[in-house]
């Protein structure tokens, strides 16, 4: 096929649709052979992507024999060269790693805590890759200088000495699939130097970023019929940028690696050529914008480039014809972004033209298939979706996070409302149990339900409906689970898979749909080869066990079966690389995208990667250039970028930076006029995006509700920590008692004040229970041990119950000589009492003290306890008319089993941030007026015309109340009027 002597390298510039231009090379140079002569020909490329791209177009016609495609990651594992062994699985070279790595954190426990041994090891596991990959042995990091380095790399050393026993002999008898891959380049080069294969051997699409990659295609390049074909090959470059590019690395800067073009660079250098022993791999190659290219080749040279802009950048002609093709779109927000790129690609979609996103942003490429969604577009994701994502995995991982730890309310409903969970027959009834579950653990305020709970939930209903069935299989699933400890990884896995087949198959079901469809075929076999790997991985803690089991499903993912959309596509930029399409548009260009940030390195420094010959981190900026090269070079493109995210205003990226500042300069050119074409053109399409977004009809902004309902619908009792609420949010007893509204009480219960207030009164009311003498030594410590009881019986909060037990013991001592004066002036006779008072009206008021003593002379003294800040005497004037409304109650003999009695007085006592009271005086006539205040409040509340007005006097405006919600505040604010707003009739 080939004629010319070697070494033969070839380009395809950039914006050309690889996989047709290789094609049509190959019909250029086999034109005049026999038919046979295709199947001899032998084509590497580096993704199954392109391979099935280049199946297809050549199946497209005409009729031809195809030639070999194969993948250059597949010769790792090509069972021909027998005198190899196989590669040993990945995961379990991890596994091993991480006994390893606990192993030695075990015996040195101040390199690194426990929990890190997974990630560490799987970072060992990159690195002893990549020194595979690139031929580097273990000797030379011993070597190093590092005396400036001594104390940190010491540590690091100690877990990097771990992955030196995979060197070396072992790693001729069990190789990693890196070094494999190695040995089999290397044997396969040594075989062609003896035998050299005389048919036809391309490698394509592939820029030699990696060492092993790039020794093959030197080999490739000089065999007798060998050649490599470049993506994305840079013809318009001059010569001193190549030349620079081609410096040997003592002789360029580290910057020059950021070059999209500096891999092949080096690769030409290494083979002897130079950028113009490089021809055109299809001498009539159609580039979409020539004059583009030369604009994007001149705005990515490497800096400094500015002289190199007012040089070449007055030769450039008709920049905007150049831009024509290009849209720039900023948008305010990411969402915002994705709209508007829905909108373009939904565009290309009815135009039949093929589009594709290219992005490595995949928060943005879910939003975009999420907006696509709405008119049934599904986009052909190459990433798929990562299997600890899927519905299988997510239901894995909710089992497996149940192993050794205390079940909870959240746990329990998270599980139960798995749309695999009792995924079988009865799924309708299972469904309605759990909700009435939910609602029981709501109401009951379960922190932690076990088996025990449910099975009295079960029994609370009278008809046998087949809930205590369900309760039972349930509860004998669950228990025992929290008593999981530390086993072998087979042991987890075993009984992981089965309790999760059982909870998905219901009881007496058979699982079958927890392992169905593509997502759990790809979940099971992930599970089937951590359970065949298990061996290699010891004993591990259960969540050891759950954030390994995590990582090994994060290593691969699963693809929607059914067809997406053959015209629409999301690619990563390793796809962009070698695909091609009429419209390309880059989302995310940002800096942390394009490029992406590089991801640090426990190990090594780059002084040290350079030192051993290792991949530098401008690596990976450079192959993401040549990414953005490729796609900002397409027929027609869309850049993309949002102007700030959930944080903060973004940095746009680079490249784009580059290109606005660029044609900026050029206003004689046109370059100025070709932006702000480019940003109308984005600005249009927000603007569209907006339109979709907005509602068909406008929605006029709620007003403040002060609803007015029937007056038998009214409510004719209340308590009187409700005549508070009353006098500042009357919408909220409206709410509550009128439409019965009650919020629920939160899944998991939370240490909230709330809680710990309620909490600190059972603390006063069993210690006083026990009548002790406040001036005992010893009466600090019996309220203490006091609180640790009722603690650990209504707070299943560790770490709560110190801190609460710590702040009762601050104010104790307070506490305790307040009570000394408040038992010299008389003693307790009721203990959080309650009480109901008729007023004449018909209308009842209710209370609940926490605390009425009786003075040696027979008065009434009325206390709360209080673990926040007590009303002040304004507010006690005003609003807070708590302690005067049960002081009037108990004058009238109100409360359950206390006679009528004068009150001395009524107090706050402090226990929150000190000790203390704060006396409430109550002369008689003030509890007259404000029983008289309290009559005239209740007869408003009683005319038909008195509204419940929403946030009527609230302390603060930031207060937060349980229905702002439904009042929609927010929409209307504690300054607008309420118009009338007349309910229920």
């Amino acid at each position: 096929m080939f004629k010319e002597s070697g070494p033969r390298v070839f380009g395809v510039a950039p914006g050309v649709d690889f996989p047709k231009a290789l094609i049509a090379g190959l019909e250029e140079r086999l034109t005049s052979t026999p038919p046979q002569d295709w199947a001899r020909v032998e084509v590497f490329v580096n993704t199954r992507r392109m391979a099935r791209r280049l199946t297809d177009l050549l199946a497209e016609g005409p009729a031809r024999i195809l030639p070999r495609i194969r993948l250059i990651t597949d010769l790792a594992t090509d069972p021909t060269l027998t005198d190899l062994p196989k590669a040993v699985s990945p995961l379990q070279r991890r596994l091993e790693l991480t006994q390893l790595v606990a192993d030695l954190i075990e015996r040195q426990p101040d390199l690194a805590p426990r929990a890190a041994a997974f990630d560490l090891a799987d970072s060992l596991a990159d690195l002893m890759d990549e020194m595979q990959g690139e031929g580097v042995d273990p000797a030379a990091l011993h070597a190093l200088d590092v005396s400036h380095l001594s104390a940190h790399w010491a540590r690091s050393l100690a877990f990097i000495n771990i992955i030196e026993r995979y060197f070396g002999p072992q790693a001729m008898t069990a190789p990693d699939k890196e070094a494999r891959q190695r040995q089999v380049v290397s044997a396969l080069i040594e075989r062609w130097k003896i035998a050299p294969p005389d048919h036809p051997i391309l490698i394509a699409g592939s820029t030699g970023s990696r060492g092993t990659t790039a020794l093959l295609m030197q080999a490739v390049a000089q065999l007798p019929q060998g050649a490599l074909v470049l993506p994305g090959f840079d013809f318009d470059q001059p010569a001193p940028v190549w030349a620079n590019l081609s410096k040997p690395p003592e002789k360029r800067s580290l910057a020059a690696e950021d070059h999209p073009q500096f891999r092949f660079a080096k690769l030409l250098r290494d083979l002897d050529l130079t950028h113009q022993d490089v021809p055109r791999w299809e001498t009539t190659e159609a580039i979409p914008n020539p004059t583009r290219n030369k604009l994007i080749s001149l705005s990515l040279r490497p800096a400094p480039v500015t002289d190199q802009w007012m040089v070449e950048g007055a030769e450039l002609t008709d920049l905007p014809k150049a831009c024509a093709e290009i849209t720039l779109l900023e948008a305010d927000s990411p969402r915002m972004e994705a709209g508007a790129i829905a909108l373009r690609l939904r565009k290309a979609a009815e135009d039949g033209q093929k589009a594709a996103l290219i992005t490595p942003d995949r928060g943005l490429a879910r939003m975009v298939g999420a907006a696509l969604d709405r008119w049934k577009i599904e986009p052909d994701d190459s990433a798929g979706t990562p299997l600890q994502q899927t519905a299988p995995g997510r239901f894995l991982r909710h089992v497996a996070a149940l192993f050794g730890e205390r079940l909870t309310t959240l746990m329990l409903l998270t599980l139960l409302k798995h749309p695999l969970c009792h995924a079988e027959e009865g799924r309708n009834q299972h469904m309605l149990w759990t909700r009435e579950l939910e609602l029981y653990l709501r109401r009951k305020g379960c922190a932690f339900p076990d088996g025990d709970i449910l099975r009295l939930w079960a029994s609370t209903h009278q008809k046998d409906d087949g809930r205590q069935a369900w309760a039972d299989w349930l509860a004998g699933k669950l228990d025992g689970l929290e008593q999981i400890g530390s086993r072998d990884l087979s042991d987890h896995i075993a009984q992981h898979r089965q309790l999760t087949e059982a909870l998905s198959a219901g009881p007496g079901g058979q699982c079958t749909k927890l392992w169905s469809k593509n997502e759990g075929e790809k979940t099971r076999q992930a599970v089937e080869d951590l359970a065949e790997q298990a061996a290699y991985g010891g004993a591990m803690s259960p969540r050891d066990y759950a954030d390994l089991f995590r990582a090994v499903l994060a290593r691969d993912e699963a693809r929607d079966p059914v067809a997406p959309h053959p015209d629409i596509m999301i690619w990563g930029t390793l796809e962009a690389r070698v695909q091609g399409a009429d419209l390309v548009i880059l989302g995310g260009l940002n800096e942390g995208s394009w490029p992406s940030g590089t991801s640090p390195d426990p190990w090594l420094n780059r002084e040290m990667r350079q030192t051993l010959g290792l991949l530098l981190p401008e690596r990976q900026i450079g192959l993401s250039a040549h990414d953005y090269q490729q796609a900002v070079t397409a027929p027609q493109v869309v850049l993309s970028r949002a102007i700030r995210d959930a944080e903060a205003q973004t940095v746009p990226s680079r490249w784009l930076n580059r290109l606005v500042n660029l044609l900026g300069g050029l206003p004689d050119q046109g370059g100025r006029d070709a932006l702000d074409q480019m940003k109308a053109r984005g600005t249009q399409w927000l603007d569209w995006a907006a339109l979709v977004d907005r509602p068909e009809h406008k929605v006029d902004p709620a007003p403040r509700p002060a609803p007015r309902p029937p007056e038998t619908a009214r409510p004719s009792s209340l308590s009187v920590t409700r005549i508070q609420t009353l006098i500042r949010d009357p919408y909220a007893i409206y709410a509550r008692y009128i439409l019965g509204l009650k919020p629920l009480d939160p899944l998991h219960p939370q240490p909230d004040a709330a809680l710990r207030g309620t909490i600190l009164h059972k603390v006063m009311e069993e210690f006083l229970k026990q009548n002790p003498d406040p001036s005992d030594p010893d009466a600090i410590h019996r309220l203490l041990d006091t609180a640790d009881q009722v603690f650990a019986e209504h707070a299943p909060w560790p770490a709560n119950r110190r801190i609460w037990r710590a702040r009762l013991a601050r104010v104790a001592e307070g506490f305790m000589a307040d009570e000394v004066a408040r038992q010299t002036l008389g003693h307790w006779i009721a203990l959080e009492r309650g009480g109901r008072l008729n007023l004449p009206s018909g209308f009842t008021l209710t209370a609940e003290a926490d605390r009425i003593d009786q003075t040696d002379e027979g008065r009434l003294v009325i206390y709360d306890y209080k673990t926040g800040k007590p009303p002040s005497a304004k507010q006690v004037e005003t609003y807070d008319k708590q302690l005067l409304l049960e002081a009037i109650m108990a004058e009238a003999g109100a409360f359950h089993d206390l006679g009528a009695g004068p009150v001395d007085h009524a107090a706050y006592i402090g226990l929150g941030a000190s000790a203390g009271e704060q006396r409430v005086e109550t002369p008689a006539d003030l509890l007259t007026q404000t029983r008289d205040d309290l009559i005239k409040l209740i007869a408003a509340y009683a005319q038909p015309d008195q509204g419940y007005l929403a946030r009527r006097s609230l302390e603060k405006r930031e207060d937060v109340t349980d229905y702002d919600h439904l009042s929609r505040y927010g929409e209307w604010n504690e300054g607008d009027a309420a118009p009338e707003q007349e309910v229920g009739k």
